[in-house]
């Protein structure tokens, strides 16, 4: 694909890290690491990088100013693809990154959990 100006678009390169992969990871986690990798690459690869925050900040923006069930639905991407991030990366996390995760995950759940009428 060629940009404006008529260049080749380059890609991003891979985030620099370590691993990918947690190491000695057996059953589920390896299983949805497996499963992510494509999405993963493809998101910070090909996607601008302004496109997924952007999508998120807009679901979420969403899911407050719309006080029914649509802003439940606007909530919940947000609610999944946090909780995916958080799962993905859990290990690495120390006590307060941790916290700070499952803490998101229940203001997400609790925001969409009201939007749907539980409240």
């Amino acid at each position: 694909m060629a940009s404006r100006d008529n260049r080749p678009r380059q890609r991003r390169p891979l985030p620099a890290g370590e691993q990918f992969f947690t190491p000695g990871a057996t059953g589920l986690r390896k299983a949805v690491e497996a499963r992510s990798a494509t999405p993963m690459t493809f998101l910070f690869t090909q996607v601008p990088r302004w496109a997924a925050p952007a999508v998120l900040v807009i679901l979420l923006l969403t899911g407050f100013a719309v006080p029914n069930w649509p802003g439940g639905v606007a909530v919940l991407p947000v609610l999944g693809f946090v909780g995916w991030l958080a799962y993905l990366s859990w290990p690495s996390l120390g006590l307060g990154g941790r916290l700070l995760r499952l803490v998101m995950l229940a203001f997400l759940a609790v925001l969409a959990a009201d939007r749907f009428g539980a409240f």
